[in-house]
């Protein structure tokens, strides 16, 4: 399998077959997708492991579509957070917990070198998973009428079914001492058997610049993983990990504060959203 997909990307270099429409785009995912499958086979135990592996299969549910080359970009960027954000809650090491709710809610946090501190919330939330993938990902953009720190998520770009393009315009936080801040960011969405991974991180979009009075923060890689709690299909067992540089001059202690806050305070919110707003027939 490698031979061939070598043997395709190598082909592409002649000119005659560069001008195949198609071609080098589908020599640089495949060759991808095999280098991927290869580095990651059997490096992570457990389900979490299986969703690294089978994300990076991304040339089977391209080859049928022709994407430009920013969005080829944009897909990529979107895998490569995926990853990186899997391998962050797959090192158990190192989590300090930052609080713990009554309910069971907590969350924990971590140095990482190259990223910072990130944030784990860890929560079980008493409906089936398929319903919070609607209200999370399908409903994506009716999160401002729920959840009170965000003022509105727009979807700026759809690429193919696993990826897209969003501005977020977050409200302020802790009293105003956080003011506003806006984020422009590529999400990737994968299933991986019961297993579902939401994730995204900072990325360019030349139609959406700076917005004038707010600043433009960033998210660094970030996941959520939504898996039936074990023994109780009916409850979802789900893991937001939380990377932001929030820019500007911020004392570390609030920038902490602010970010453990809106882990519990969203697991609240989302909750009262799921148990007031009925279920469509989507599907994860």
């Amino acid at each position: 399998m490698f031979l061939a997909t070598f043997k395709l990307c190598a082909g592409s270099s002649y000119r005659h077959m560069r001008n195949m429409k198609g071609l080098r785009h589908q020599a640089v995912l495949a060759i991808g997708q095999e280098l991927n499958w290869r580095a990651l086979g059997d490096s992570s135990p457990g389900w979490m492991g299986q969703v690294r592996c089978r994300s990076s299969l991304l040339g089977s549910q391209l080859e049928a579509t022709l994407y430009s080359d920013q969005e080829l970009s944009y897909i990529q960027q979107g895998e490569v957070a995926m990853q990186k954000a899997l391998g962050i809650l797959n090192n158990q090491e190192g989590w300090k917990k930052e609080s713990q709710q009554e309910n069971g809610d907590e969350v924990l946090s971590k140095m990482v070198p190259d990223v910072g501190k990130v944030f784990r919330l860890e929560v079980v939330v008493d409906q089936p998973m398929d319903r919070l993938y609607e209200e999370l990902v399908d409903r994506m953009e009716a999160m401002g009428e729920w959840n009170p720190n965000v003022k509105e998520i727009k979807v700026l770009q759809r690429i193919g079914k696993d990826t897209v393009i969003t501005h977020e315009l977050a409200a302020a936080a802790a009293g105003n001492m956080v003011g506003p801040r806006d984020f422009v960011s590529v999400r990737c969405t994968k299933r991986r058997g019961s297993t579902c991974v939401l994730a995204g991180m900072a990325t360019h979009f030349g139609e959406m610049p700076e917005q004038s009075g707010v600043i433009r923060a960033e998210h660094g890689p970030t996941c959520m993983v939504l898996h039936p709690l074990a023994g109780s299909p009916s409850k979802t067992k789900l893991t937001w990990l939380l990377s932001i540089d929030l820019k500007g001059w911020l004392p570390k202690t609030i920038i902490n504060q602010v970010l453990s806050q809106t882990q519990i305070e969203f697991a609240n919110h989302l909750r009262k959203r799921l148990e007031a707003s009925p279920a469509s027939e989507a599907q994860c």
